[in-house]
């Protein structure tokens, strides 16, 4: 997994915005090749919604922070599945996938919790990430559960101040992406098991 960079600006949060949606995008044409009806169908979800969105977060970028360097691709966090297929395909692409998403959820939530958008549409498209994207997640541990037996889903961080984002027994923080000390949502439950790296 890459290490995601915390937000601290709305410019922070575009610029860092358009390259992660660009790299699901990507991810998400090599479905058109899968089997499934489901998988198809979600590849074109991610495609048709992340790439209107990154429209709007480029039209933001140039309206409001011209003077501002433009993004830059960054790091993929998604593998090569031009050589996959079938069972192989969808199993990749959906671990892989889950914690991506939870990336987008987690600067979403950092920019919504410390005030940082400027305008209303940058507050309003990041609410709509940050559900629309669980909600992909959702779908996606179901289709791991469902078809592979996959039960401890990879790389669940916590979401703070999310209710009913705290992740089950197995599934331990994402490397770099450690919510502080006071990001418990209340009433739910902490995660004890300790994360593979020792962390």
């Amino acid at each position: 997994m890459g290490r995601m960079h915390p937000v601290t600006s709305e410019y922070d949060y575009l610029s860092q915005m358009v390259p992660h949606h660009e790299d699901a995008i990507t991810a998400a044409r090599q479905l058109q090749r899968s089997n499934r009806p489901e998988m198809r169908q979600l590849g074109q979800s991610i495609i048709t919604t992340q790439t209107a969105e990154v429209g709007k977060m480029k039209g933001w970028l140039e309206q409001w922070y011209r003077q501002s360097p433009a993004p830059s691709p960054s790091a993929t966090t998604m593998p090569d599945l031009s050589g996959l297929s079938g069972d192989q395909l969808d199993k990749t692409f959906l671990q892989h996938m889950i914690p991506h998403h939870m990336m987008a959820i987690m600067m979403s939530q950092q920019l919504l919790m410390h005030g940082e958008a400027q305008h209303a549409e940058v507050a309003d498209f990041a609410r709509k990430v940050r559900d629309d994207q669980w909600a992909e997640v959702r779908t996606m541990r179901q289709y791991l559960a469902q078809w592979f037996g996959q039960q401890n889903m990879p790389c669940i961080p916590q979401v703070p101040g999310m209710p009913g984002m705290t992740p089950g027994p197995g599934m331990p923080g994402m490397p770099g992406m450690t919510p502080g000390p006071h990001s418990e949502t209340p009433g739910q439950p902490t995660p004890t098991e300790p994360s593979p790296t020792g962390t």
